[in-house]
């Protein structure tokens, strides 16, 4: 039986009761196990196929057939890699993986109404995941945000309040509204990490092994943590030889996760066109550290001008995505070109995010005026 686990300290809860946190506020993860047989993985096409693999199977899952998402080879400056184009989702990012497992989860423990703080792919996940599982939700928005970016919220019948302020204020309000509605943030819930483990088990099933390199635009870190978690399970069980090494890329702008990876002193956040991984203070530091060094992957740290053009690259071979996760292309030219990963080798680039939801920010660079 698997329980809430608090990695730093190794201490546990039970599942029984639903909880976003420690008793201190620690971030949780759950304790390890490995991953089910084969036999156990179910012939549904969507995530659910490894509900084996989830802690509890919950009565009737929130599902809107999220995943099994193509994976496309394609040249790139420095050789060929694997896409993963997980914008192939209901709401049109990975953010889906997560949102249909925390909330299946959580209302099959009697949670009925949840609180999340996002402007952009997860509010719009947690939203239309409770809209289809008949769950009330409240997204709590910086007041700075543009409109357009919660039209898709509202449009799920998510109540909207604006935080004066900046993107932590709204965070912090969060925490304190916490004590009302339950927190189901997508940064603090680890029933959220579980949802992108799938992320791992699929591309073990596309690939009959683990691949030997993953690259993921990270921000707070939940595909760095969600591929290091799944792709454990995988060894544990004997599915796979060994773990891929796992790349962050973040950018140079806002990186902290990177810069602690590479060994480089914090720096202070400024804006860039990566805004989904504008992530300053991200709460599992630790744990992507060490996701990063057990399987010997790294980081990157991308300048604004090395995003913009891997962005409008991607979209001239007919890849439309967004430039937070036009990073992992990015840095996978920069891996290649420092010859930390080589040509013989497997290498998945996780594209996170559809370029719809930033086409005000490809004309921009396109010099457009909409």
């Amino acid at each position: 039986m698997q329980s809430y686990l608090d990695p730093r300290s190794g201490r546990t809860w039970p599942l029984a009761e639903p909880r976003w946190c420690g008793d201190a506020r620690e971030p949780l993860l759950l304790t390890p196990r490995r991953a089910p047989a084969r036999d156990e993985i179910a012939a549904t096409r969507s995530i659910w196929r490894y509900a084996a693999a989830l802690p509890f199977v919950p009565r009737a899952p929130v599902t809107m057939g999220e995943g099994c998402t193509p994976l496309v080879e394609r040249s790139l400056p420095g050789g060929t890699a694997l896409m993963k184009c997980e914008w192939f989702m209901p709401t049109g990012s990975f953010k889906d993986r997560g949102a249909s497992v925390m909330l299946s989860l959580l209302r099959d423990q009697g949670v009925a109404e949840v609180l999340e703080d996002s402007s952009g792919n997860g509010g719009a996940a947690v939203s239309a995941y409770a809209a289809a599982g008949g769950m009330r939700a409240t997204i709590f928005v910086p007041a700075s945000t543009s409109p357009a970016k919660t039209v898709q919220s509202r449009a799920a019948g998510a109540a909207i309040e604006l935080i004066p302020g900046s993107r932590q204020d709204c965070a912090d309000a969060a925490l304190r509204k916490s004590a009302e509605i339950f927190y189901a943030s997508h940064n603090w819930h680890p029933f959220f990490l579980e949802g992108t483990k799938t992320l791992a088990y699929e591309l073990w099933e596309d690939l009959g092994r683990a691949p030997d390199n993953v690259i993921v635009p990270c921000g707070a870190g939940s595909n760095v943590l969600g591929l290091w978690i799944g792709f454990s399970e995988l060894l544990r069980a004997g599915h796979v030889a060994k773990l891929p090494r796992i790349f962050a890329a973040q950018p140079a702008n806002c990186g902290p996760i990177a810069r602690a990876a590479l060994g480089l002193p914090a720096a202070e956040a400024r804006p860039t066109i990566a805004e989904g991984t504008a992530i300053a203070q991200p709460l599992r530091l630790p744990e992507c550290l060490q996701a990063l060094r057990e399987t010997e992957g790294g980081a990157v740290l991308l300048e604004e001008a090395e995003i913009a053009e891997a962005a409008l690259a991607l979209a001239r071979g007919g890849l439309y995505v967004e430039p937070t996760c036009a990073q992992a292309a990015a840095a996978f030219t920069r891996l290649r070109g420092d010859g930390r990963i080589a040509e013989r080798e497997t290498t998945v680039v996780v594209l996170t995010g559809t370029g719809l939801k930033s086409t005000p920010r490809y004309a921009e660079m396109l010099g457009l005026a909409l």
